[in-house]
């Protein structure tokens, strides 16, 4: 079911044959007055999501390595993966997470269909991307398409990884039981992560 933000919570409510409007297992993701209504309606995230986190896709480990010694004093997560299906897998998992991607020759006319469709699928990702010089001609495109961010250079991931703290710092927490919050405040889980 397409969500838009026009549409009330009746119409949701209607078109689904659910008596709230918004399907079960999930939960609004700010109750702001600010927001309109339908904005509101618009912005769903599943209970069940992990929280927020920087992923990374790409084949080497190369750009990795850069982006953990620009995150040095950040207790920032990486998780690494090694395609555009792992990474959307785990996209899925934590739907707000900041992706930086390695465009290569072979993967990009993938990634520009994914990057069309993240909006609709994953309204509170964003996407950086990183890529050999050679594939520098593929940038305005690809900002069209939604990347925050483009470099061809690893001197330039500074840049990334203050753009991926401050996205990860404002999206939301998914609600943690008791049991998840011990665990989470352990000193060795953060360890075990880097």
């Amino acid at each position: 079911m397409h969500v838009s933000p026009g549409d009330s919570r009746e119409d949701l409510a209607q078109r689904r044959g659910d008596a709230e409007g918004v399907p079960s297992g999930y939960r609004y993701l700010t109750n702001s007055p600010r927001l309109r209504a339908p904005a509101r309606d618009s912005l769903l995230c599943s209970e069940a999501a992990d929280p927020a986190r920087l992923i990374v896709c790409e084949r080497t480990g190369d750009w990795a390595v850069v982006l953990r010694r620009e995150l040095d004093d950040s207790t920032t997560r990486v998780a690494e993966t090694r395609s555009l299906t792992e990474c959307w897998q785990t996209l899925e998992e934590s739907p707000a997470s900041f992706v930086v991607v390695e465009l290569t020759a072979g993967n990009s006319d993938s990634l520009l269909q994914r990057m069309g469709r993240l909006q609709r699928d994953f309204p509170l990702a964003r996407i950086g991307v990183v890529a050999a010089r050679d594939m520098a001609r593929y940038e305005w495109l690809l900002r069209e398409a939604g990347a925050v961010y483009f470099t061809c250079s690893p001197r330039q991931l500074t840049a990334i990884a203050e753009i991926a703290c401050r996205h990860l710092a404002q999206s939301p927490k998914p609600e943690r039981n008791l049991t998840d919050r011990v665990w989470a405040s352990l000193p060795w889980q953060r360890r075990a992560t880097r």
